[in-house]
Formats: C-alpha cells, sequence, structure tokens
C-alpha cells in the first residue's frame, strides 16, 4: 500500500487558536496559476478577496514566503493563509480545567461554545479558547460535544497522540456518564436500555430514528423527581456515540430534554447571543485508563443544570 505523504508543517502561526487554512493543489488541475485554483475553490470569498490576499502576501507556501498571483500551478503544491473570521458573539460563560498533565487537558465546556471549529464557530469554541489560553497550539480534540450541551471534554496535548486517545471512545473503553432534566412521567419504567438505528443525514438538523440493526445504545435512569414543577433528573449511560443519540432516546421515552431545540420539535432559530434556557444535557461523568501511563482517570463536572437547581430562574429566563 503507498503511504500518503505528510504535509509539511504550517508555516503561519494560529490566529486567536484557529489553525491557518492548509490547500493542497489537486494533482489533476488543469489551472495556469495558483490564483486561478484559489478563486475557483474559494467561491464564497469572490476573486476580489482572493486578490487582496495576494496583495497582502497573505497567501504564503511551504517555506512561509509570499505566494504571487501569478506563481504557476504545480500539482502537489501546498498553501497557507489565514481565513477571514466571521465575526462571532462572545459566549460569556467561563471554561474551567479540571485535569492537566503532558499528554491530556480536560475541560469543562459550558452550554453554547462549541467544541472544535465548525460553520459559523471558528474562535469562540473551545478548543480555540484552551489553545490559547494555555499556550497549547497543537491541543486537539480526543471526541466532541455537542455546542448546547455542557460537561467534560477530553483533548490531547501532542498530535502524535491523539489517535491513541481517540481510540479509548471508538473501542468504548471510556465509561460516560450523563445528567438530563426532563419532565417525569410516572407510567414510564425505569431503570431501561434503549436500543435504535439513529440516522443523521447532513444538511438536516434533526437526527431520527429509522428501521435496521441499532447502531444507539443508551442505559436510562431515574435518579429523583419532584411534585412541584414535575421535573426529574435522568442519569444516562451512552454506550455508543451517536449525534444527538441522548437527546433522540428521551424524546423516544416521551421525555424530552429541556431547552431541547430540535426535538420534539425544530424551534425557530435564535438570536446570535441569545444564551437563554440552557439545553439540560450535562457530560458528567468521565473515566478510562491512561492508554499511555497506564494510570485510572476519573472525572466529575462541577456545573449542575439550571433547571433542577433554579427552576424558577430557568423558566424565567
Amino acid at each position: 500500500m503507498r503511504r500518503r505523504t505528510q504535509p509539511p508543517p504550517a508555516p503561519l502561526p494560529q490566529r486567536r487558536g484557529v489553525d491557518p487554512v492548509r490547500v493542497r493543489l489537486p494533482v489533476d488541475g488543469a489551472w495556469a496559476t495558483v490564483r486561478e485554483h484559489l478563486v475557483a475553490r474559494l467561491t464564497g470569498a469572490g476573486p476580489g478577496r482572493v486578490d487582496a490576499m495576494f496583495d497582502a502576501g497573505a497567501v504564503v507556501g511551504a517555506d512561509g514566503l509570499p505566494v504571487g498571483p501569478e506563481a504557476p500551478y504545480r500539482p502537489g503544491m501546498f498553501v497557507w493563509f489565514h481565513r477571514e473570521l466571521p465575526p462571532e458573539v462572545p459566549v460569556p460563560f467561563p471554561v474551567e480545567v479540571v485535569y492537566r498533565d503532558e499528554h491530556i487537558v480536560v475541560a469543562d465546556k459550558p452550554h453554547f461554545l462549541a467544541t472544535t471549529p465548525r460553520g459559523s464557530h471558528v474562535s469562540e469554541t473551545l478548543l480555540a479558547r484552551l489553545r490559547h489560553d494555555l499556550g497549547l497550539p497543537e491541543l486537539g480534540a480526543a471526541h466532541r460535544l455537542d455546542r448546547l450541551t455542557a460537561g467534560l471534554v477530553l483533548f490531547t496535548v501532542r498530535p502524535e497522540e491523539r489517535g491513541v486517545y481517540q481510540g479509548l471512545f471508538r473501542d468504548r473503553r471510556v465509561h460516560k456518564e450523563y445528567e438530563a432534566v426532563a419532565r417525569h412521567d410516572p407510567e414510564l419504567e425505569l431503570p431501561r436500555t434503549v436500543r435504535s438505528r439513529i440516522l443523521k443525514e447532513r444538511g438536516v438538523l434533526a437526527a431520527r430514528e429509522v428501521a435496521g440493526e441499532p447502531n444507539a445504545v443508551t442505559r436510562v435512569e431515574i435518579t429523583e423527581h419532584r411534585d412541584r414543577d414535575g421535573l426529574a433528573r435522568y442519569r444516562l449511560l451512552p454506550a455508543t456515540g451517536q449525534t444527538h443519540q441522548l437527546r433522540v432516546h428521551l424524546n423516544t421515552l416521551g421525555v424530552p430534554i429541556l431547552g431541547d431545540p430540535l426535538y420534539p420539535e425544530v424551534a425557530p432559530a435564535t438570536a446570535p447571543g441569545d444564551f437563554r434556557r440552557p439545553l439540560q444535557l450535562l457530560a458528567r461523568g468521565l473515566e478510562f485508563t491512561d492508554p499511555l501511563t497506564g494510570a485510572w482517570h476519573s472525572f466529575v463536572s462541577g456545573r449542575t443544570l439550571q433547571a433542577w437547581t433554579s427552576p424558577e430562574e430557568w423558566a424565567g429566563a
């Protein structure tokens, strides 16, 4: 098997914890210049923006030197540049680091903060914040949480070790515990294990359950409930990690998580900067044996779910 050539290291530094964009010119390209390819590739930016990047010397090669707009197209060549970061409303909640050593960082993510850059969330992400605040430009995420979910996220300090820790999640060697607040249904028999096949289609906001071999398994337990507001705390133990799995499974049981904008129905999008009524889902616990040191790690989030601890405040948000 032919080994894939590793790209050279980025010649540009990060900006606000965000990596520069790396572009490899296609081997079968028919463009005459690097500029022509970038204009064709970056259709959303427009020729004017691409020309401005070249004029500013912002497009560089592996040696860090500016690439001119008339530079000939060379198949397989790498170029780098910084994307124009979209305006983002700062997420006004702190990030807590619960553990750090030479291999890993475990952070306690607030609601509304994306784990890694994606779409319109780039600099206002947990990864970008940690890279900047901790001075760890090569920090990488071993797994992800939904932007609306709070709780524990594992990061790796060294890129060459990331795959080892990702393997913990792939091979189901991490014990994950979640907490959710939802309506209490006295007729719902718990505990139980929910098994279903979940399909998440690109471009569709909500996932759905379909017929077929189950790919999503969740143990659902109730830890306590109260009569005065009809709410309950649920303990969720996922054995798999499908997109929106816990949200889908509680909705299937008839007790959708409070504050969920997708289940049971997709709600109208909120305005940027509206941080009211966060999804009442928390990645509360994370346990695993460190694959490099052999140490046993057990972490617990310090966050709480507002609908349970301050229900009037959450309801009146």
